[in-house]
């Protein structure tokens, strides 16, 4: 079959979709991500796929971006002709940091999606921004270019917290910021924490969780230091210059998250989020979470159709060079096998507040959902209730409870 992809084997991509996997794209829901890959200055835990300007060489410019981003979505129009998704439910820009291109490339971007598959009425439009990369002027663009929801990093209210991460901005910018978004007009803000970072005392991040409240966001994320090897952190880490994070100090930094934010109003969802109402929970993640369909543009961006997962190749370089030659950007795709899907089904939606059907583990895992319940991991009324649903201490412990319900 023209395009068909050997199940659990990766392949090169080579601009062509199994029909299978087509057939029905967008069922479930259908998203698009946008990854802008610069960043002013390379934070010290990072490990995503950006690059400084003094790192990406030549072949791009932050000027030319969106045009190599256009050329991408127009070729998949021609991938998806057949079967186009009957709308887009959600677009995420992340980064890197997408506010560092011009809005009216931003704008241009979006519009070229509408164009392509058609916003729909109702789309959820999220850029993701560092505090000192936007002004009020700026974000009233943005918000007037029809993004309806901003991401900002604020990590840490403390000086000396930031400083660790190597975070460029003041500790109240990312509140100010957020204000600023607010009075743009955007439907919702986010701020995102960093806890268990070196050196960050019990006060310092329950100041932090202070100024988020006090900023009127109505959605919080809150995930602990991970040092990833390559990063300068790790290497500060091996020197010896800073301590590794502990797991007893994140799980307190989560407990007090936990305390914080749901005294002021706000309500869990997933492990890491919390929202001060349904509305405004993050949809393009929730698409992930559950399993949707969706389109990823950019260096390194993965995409999702059908149970086809495909990714291109990482470098802003070499992904703008194959578009100008009229090439797709895509390294490789893989079908996922049944025991693969099933693996990320449980390990993703068993993070969410309204967990897991009990109904789609096999016995093995039924009988590791029914020691979890006896270790009071998982949630009494919602067992009985036929699923699976972490207890707060469950949260803590949510990668020991996935492995008890995976075969």
């Amino acid at each position: 079959m023209p395009g068909a992809v050997p199940e659990g084997e990766s392949v090169p991509l080579d601009g062509a979709l199994p029909p299978e996997a087509t057939a029905r794209v967008g069922s479930a829901g259908f998203g698009v991500y946008v990854h802008v890959p610069f960043c002013a200055s390379r934070c010290g835990y990072c490990d995503f796929n950006t690059y400084t300007a003094a790192e990406l060489g030549g072949g791009v410019t932050r000027e030319s971006y969106a045009d190599s981003v256009l050329a991408e979505v127009a070729l998949a129009g021609r991938v998806l002709a057949g079967n186009p998704p009957p709308r887009v439910d959600t677009v995420f820009v992340g980064g890197g940091t997408p506010t560092l291109l011009p809005t009216d490339d931003l704008a241009r971007i979006l519009d070229g999606i509408d164009r392509l598959w058609g916003l729909a009425d109702d789309v959820e439009v999220t850029t993701e921004a560092n505090p000192e990369s936007v002004t009020p002027a700026s974000l009233k663009a943005l918000r007037a270019a029809g993004y309806t929801r901003i991401s900002l990093g604020m990590q840490s209210a403390a000086a000396g917290v930031l400083a660790v991460l190597d975070r460029r901005h003041s500790a109240g910018r990312a509140v100010a910021a957020a204000g600023e978004a607010r009075d743009a007009g955007f439907d919702h803000v986010n701020l995102d924490l960093i806890y268990g970072t070196p050196g960050e005392t019990a006060e310092d991040f329950a100041a932090s969780l202070e100024q988020v409240v006090a900023a009127g966001v109505d959605h919080v994320s809150a995930y602990a230091l991970i040092v990833e090897e390559g990063t300068r952190l790790a290497a500060r880490m091996r020197r010896g210059e800073l301590p590794y994070p502990s797991d007893d100090v994140a799980a307190d930094r989560y407990l007090a998250a936990e305390a914080a934010l749901s005294a002021a109003g706000f309500s869990w969802y997933e492990v890491s989020n919390w929202a001060r109402t349904p509305a405004a929970r993050c949809r393009h993640n929730l698409l992930y979470w559950a399993g949707g369909d969706w389109w990823g543009f950019g260096p390194g961006a993965h995409s999702h159709v059908g149970g086809v997962r495909w990714w291109n190749v990482k470098h802003p370089s070499a992904y703008a060079q194959r578009l100008a030659q009229g090439h797709s950007p895509g390294q490789g795709r893989e079908l996922l096998t049944a025991a693969e899907a099933h693996m990320e089904d449980v390990m993703l939606r068993l993070r969410l507040a309204e967990g897991l059907p009990l109904a789609v583990l096999d016995p093995a895992g039924a009988a590791g959902a029914r020691r979890a319940l006896e270790q009071g991991l998982l949630d009494e009324a919602g067992y009985r209730a036929g699923r699976a649903v972490l207890t707060l201490r469950g949260r803590l412990l949510a990668d020991a409870v996935v492995r008890d319900l995976l075969p």
